[in-house]
């Protein structure tokens, strides 16, 4: 983290900055905010003592002792597009408020950057590279309401075609010019994007592709970008959702997460000329730590319960635990175009972008790593590789988890790979499992208008 107060005066253009504004993600990944006058003494005070907050209000600490302290990280700092005054805006650290301001065991971002260096400390790699892939809905209106007499959603879809929107070109096409705006906004936050494209969905489903950053750093875009494309979608005056399956029979919204590991140099640990898919043994073995442990991954990376009606076989949804190359019905895909020796990686399909993005990718690297250290063969195992032409139904095939009862469940049995080093620790697991299960029976318990379409009559 830097520490050294920076020129800002390069961000904001030479105007002067009025306000700071403090970023922290809770553990059910919503972003919470806290803005102060800007001066270069409050910065400095900040930057030594940072600033109190209810920790309790975050999900990080019970209310009989919440008090914490955050501290701005001066390496994320940007001006905020969306503030009328010109504001100076960073993610944080969050410390403990002991003699010794200690940081705090759960700072999201602390366990990330301490997953990433397990991999130098068990000389697998120097690090890990991540390009997440973003899926939305763009619509024009969406209205809903849940209580005890009242209970619906209406959609205001100005799209209207009956073609695959998988590319679809104007005037059919109704966002691209939206896309093209938030991709020039992501790019000023310094948010690599490789492009943008209407996506399956013909209700306005559309993707914005970035390219690689290390974990940390890709986890703060991830959040940096749902930013961007929320409030650019709320100037517009309309409705944007992450939502995994926010319309029934349109494609479902995933967070597909292309990945690899380098050496110091940068150099591709996971390439291999002639080997499958030009992959080495260290990348088959990362794969198989992946898809032996993805059902209890999908509790992290898949933490909702809509997150399960995208997931359902036989609708191009990544649901079978195998891997191949060019297979988007598998967990683990191996893209077939990349002929780039620094490029070759696999992609982890099944997430998508309720998750808390420290929590799924520091998970995901965890189990990636557990498959090297523990020698994991995903061939061995019978998770592959397999590929479309191969079909054979005599293989026997394994799913991920059905509903989020089902992952929370798999993460019960198989948890172990998570507490390598103390990155994540028992009674955080726990946390999670309870918050989630909750979570679960409280939708599970609301009777829905399709009951009463099933059931009202009979």
């Amino acid at each position: 983290m830097n520490t050294n107060l920076p020129d800002f005066k390069k961000l904001s253009d030479g105007k002067d900055i009025e306000f700071i504004d403090l970023k922290v993600c809770d553990l059910q990944g919503r972003l919470h905010h806290l803005s102060l006058p800007y001066s270069e003494k409050t910065m400095e005070t900040l930057m030594r003592d940072g600033v109190g907050f209810d920790g309790s209000s975050y999900g990080f600490k019970r209310v009989e002792n919440s008090d914490m302290i955050m501290k701005p990280d001066l390496d994320t700092c940007m001006i905020d597009p969306f503030r009328e005054a010109v504001t100076l805006s960073c993610f944080t650290r969050v410390y403990n408020t002991d003699a010794q301001n200690t940081p705090y065991r759960y700072d999201l971002r602390n366990m990330a950057e301490r997953a990433e260096q397990l991999l130098q400390k068990h000389g697998i790699a120097h690090q890990s590279m991540w390009g997440p892939e973003f899926e939305f809905y763009i619509m024009q209106d969406v209205q809903f309401s849940t209580n005890a007499h009242d209970a619906y959603v209406r959609i205001d879809c100005e799209e209207d075609f009956s073609a695959n929107g998988y590319h679809i070109a104007n005037p059919l096409d109704l966002y691209d010019d939206f896309r093209d705006e938030a991709s020039k906004l992501l790019l000023q936050a310094g948010i690599p994007v490789k492009y943008h494209h209407h996506e399956v969905g013909s209700c306005g489903q559309q993707e914005i592709e970035t390219f690689f950053n290390p974990l940390l750093k890709t986890s703060d875009n991830i959040l940096l970008s749902k930013y961007i494309l929320h409030n650019l979608a709320k100037e517009k005056g309309l409705s944007l959702t992450f939502m995994p399956k926010p319309i029934y029979k349109q494609a479902g919204s995933g967070m597909h997460l292309h990945q690899f590991l380098v050496d110091e140099n940068q150099r591709n640990v996971f390439y291999q000329k002639g080997g499958y898919a030009n992959l080495n043994q260290t990348a088959l073995y990362y794969i198989g730590g992946i898809l032996k442990h993805a059902p209890a991954l999908s509790a992290l990376t898949n933490p909702t319960t809509n997150s399960y009606k995208r997931l359902v076989p036989g609708v191009e949804a990544p649901t079978a635990i195998n891997f191949g190359q060019a297979n988007r019905a598998s967990c683990v895909r191996i893209p077939r175009y990349v002929k780039d020796p620094q490029q070759t990686r696999l992609e982890y399909r099944p997430p998508d972008a309720m998750a808390n993005p420290y929590l799924a990718l520091t998970a995901i690297l965890l189990a990636g790593i557990d498959g090297i250290v523990n020698k994991i063969d995903p061939v061995k195992l019978g998770y592959g590789p397999y590929e479309a032409d191969d079909f054979n139904p005599k293989i026997e095939m394994h799913y991920l988890p059905f509903s989020l009862n089902a992952a929370l469940e798999a993460l019960e049995k198989d948890y172990q790979f998570l507490l390598r080093d103390g990155i994540f620790d028992i009674e955080l697991i726990e946390h999670w499992i309870k918050v989630k299960t909750d979570e679960f029976n409280h939708v599970s318990n609301w009777p829905s208008p399709v009951e009463y379409r099933m059931y009202f009559d009979l």
